[in-house]
């Protein structure tokens, strides 16, 4: 007999041997924990331990679930092209996809016809079994098959047992865990068709890649798949061509941003935004090169941890530079100038610095993933016994940062140490107590994300949750013990002694292109009338009232207010129609009444007519909005 804590604190006594799922018997889990360790339901417990259950409800459930799904489809595949290979088929952060190397081709017109044969295979309701092998004999089992990918990836597997799940004559190498019956996968859709090289290297087979997502029941499927419609409507790629905002080029190089003058616009006053608000809170403005040499960066780590990312080194005067992919090298130079005081720390350098990171052409997603992009950079050099009081400080401005923008949800995850790093495990727990201990003052509630850090130093992420609930990585917070020891940074102590620096690592935006582009996915491209590159536009009745439109044009723009003219010929339904297509948050028509009455009619983005009211009592009211940067 073995004993098995269950949730809510209650203790029973079982049969060495039992299925997990049985003991824990909760209709609502998918899969289970067994001392904290996500496995099967038919898993058989050997000994005393802890069970919890995984629903869909938990990240890890949705996980499982998705990557079931995964294997569902990709079964359904195999049957209607037994020539095709599959490569991979993880979960992702919306449903899942499979990489597939078919024989055929398969084309968005397939789609139908595979989910056809899914529900065939979800009505068999067939068992999905975990199957453990030694590694020798899963590589006789592929080689027979000709598998060339699951080769590879067995290759790569350090691990003497292997395991492969499966499901009616279907099996495929897999670590697990998965839902029990096939059966369970009761809705799901195939969303799209892609291509995709193996491996994400362009050197590779470009592969099918089929993306589904997949949910318990009808109903959750049906609110997903009117999310993930909402979520086309509101894609910042389409946005920022509509709007006229920016623009790629594959004849400049793709994953580069081109900013038309009313991306510009918006990107300068979130710029100069920034830039007051880090006066405001001790920061000081400084301005790095773009390039730099390769032992800088080879002092730094970024050439033993990063190289990947960073583009071919040039050479000049027989050095080799490299594009940054980074800003804080540079940041540390200016601190190593010149001697530091206690008295000077901690000090505060900020910089709106363009960086540059080599991102595969299959990853490169309009502005959210470039390979150029605009990182809005800070680094605080400090004393030891300063940072969790500046942590708890740049929590507070992170918050107020991001709620400025009308962002007012959060996740907060602390990334620890990850497996390639630099430094002793000192450094690490030091850095990492000093974060813990500021989030604790600060009362935030937290994840760990196990071995997320950074290569010099543990993190505080902070995600914000947009209009559509999706949750997106963009502030972070490092603290960094390392990089301080490989630049020799010091200080003078109160008794004249040199005393090593600490470094916290800061973004608040992350990269503004990338957080530009969820503000339009967020607002839907209507953003606020102060970030709006047109706050207003002036229409015409009749064209004869241009005079009159030109004055009011002038009067707000000399208020500040970023203005527009349609005085055309154009019908007034017309002229409303086009403003409201281009997201422009007040329309001001004139007419002759409002020409002779020095007024103007006012219509607001969304709301319809608001009546005529003064000029200067329009515009007293937009610039006071525009002040008070109300969201």
């Amino acid at each position: 007999m073995i004993k098995v804590d269950l949730p809510g604190g209650k203790t029973v006594s079982l049969e060495a041997g039992v299925a997990a799922g049985s003991a824990l018997g909760d209709p609502r889990a998918i899969a289970v924990r067994i001392d904290g360790k996500e496995s099967d339901l038919s898993t058989p417990i050997k000994g005393d331990c802890s069970l919890e259950p995984v629903t869909f409800q938990d990240p890890e459930g949705r996980r499982i679930f998705w990557h079931s799904a995964s294997h569902l489809m990709a079964q359904a595949v195999k049957e209607i092209y037994p020539g095709a290979f599959l490569t991979i088929g993880p979960a992702v952060e919306e449903g899942f996809y499979y990489d597939i190397d078919s024989d055929k081709p398969i084309s968005e017109g397939d789609l139908p016809r595979i989910e056809e044969k899914m529900r065939e295979l979800v009505k068999k309701n067939l068992s999905i079994e975990r199957v453990e092998m030694h590694k020798e004999e899963a590589v006789r089992y592929f080689e027979a098959r000709k598998d060339s990918y699951k080769l590879e990836i067995l290759a790569e597997i350090q691990d003497p047992v292997v395991s492969l799940y499966r499901q009616g004559e279907f099996a495929d190498l897999c670590r697990g865990p998965h839902v029990e019956k096939t059966g369970a996968i009761r809705a799901f859709k195939l969303v799209s068709i892609a291509g995709a090289y193996w491996r994400g290297d362009e050197k590779n087979k470009m592969l099918t890649r089929l993306y589904g997502v997949a949910f318990p029941s009808e109903e959750e499927l049906k609110r997903h798949l009117e999310l993930l419609e909402e979520a086309r409507r509101r894609d910042h790629r389409r946005l920022g061509k509509d709007l006229d905002l920016f623009s790629f080029h594959d004849e400049g190089g793709p994953g580069l941003v081109y900013w038309h003058p009313k991306g510009a616009v918006v990107r300068t006053v979130m710029e100069n935004f920034w830039r007051e608000e880090h006066a405001r809170n001790g920061y000081e403005l400084v301005l790095s090169p773009h390039i730099g040499k390769a032992a800088l960066w080879e002092t730094s780590g970024h050439l033993g941890f990063y190289k990947d990312s960073m583009y071919s080194p040039m050479e000049i005067d027989g050095q080799k530079y490299y594009l940054k992919p980074m800003n804080c090298p540079f940041h540390i130079l200016i601190y190593k100038t010149r001697l530091r005081s206690y008295r000077d720390l901690p000090m505060r350098y900020c910089e709106l610095g363009t960086v540059y990171r080599y991102e595969r052409s299959g990853v490169l997603h309009g502005l959210m993933r470039v390979r150029g992009f605009t990182q809005d950079d800070a680094h605080i050099f400090l004393r030891p016994g300063q940072v969790t009081e500046e942590v708890l400080r740049i929590v507070d401005f992170v918050f107020n940062i991001l709620r400025a923008f009308g962002l007012s949800e959060f996740s907060v995850f602390l990334s620890t140490r990850p497996k390639d790093s630099i430094g002793s495990d000192e450094m690490w727990e030091t850095a990492t107590g000093s974060l813990k201990e500021a989030m604790a003052k600060a009362g935030l509630a937290y994840k760990i994300d196990e071995g997320a850090g950074v290569f010099y130093g543990p993190k505080i992420d902070i995600n914000i949750k947009d209009s559509l609930g999706r949750l997106w990585q963009c502030s972070t917070i490092q603290v960094d013990f390392n990089l301080p020891e490989r630049f020799d940074m010091t200080y003078i102590a109160e008794d004249g002694s040199k005393k090593r620096t600490v470094m916290i690592h800061r973004a608040l935006f992350g990269s503004l292109d990338r957080f530009f582009g969820v503000l339009l996915e967020h607002y839907a491209g209507e953003l606020p009338v102060w970030l709006a590159p047109v706050q207003a536009c002036v229409l015409t009745i009749t064209s004869e009232l241009e005079p009159y439109a030109r004055q009011v044009v002038e009067r707000l723009r000399a208020a500040g207010v970023r203005t527009e003219g349609n005085w055309d010929s154009d019908k007034i339904n017309y002229k409303i129609r086009n403003a409201e297509l281009q997201k422009v948050p007040y329309m001001l028509v004139v007419g002759k009444r409002e020409a002779a009455e020095g007024k103007v009619a006012v219509r607001v983005k969304g709301k319809g007519d608001q009546g005529a009211v003064p000029l200067d009592e329009f515009v007293e009211r937009i610039v006071q909005e525009i002040k008070q940067r109300k969201n």
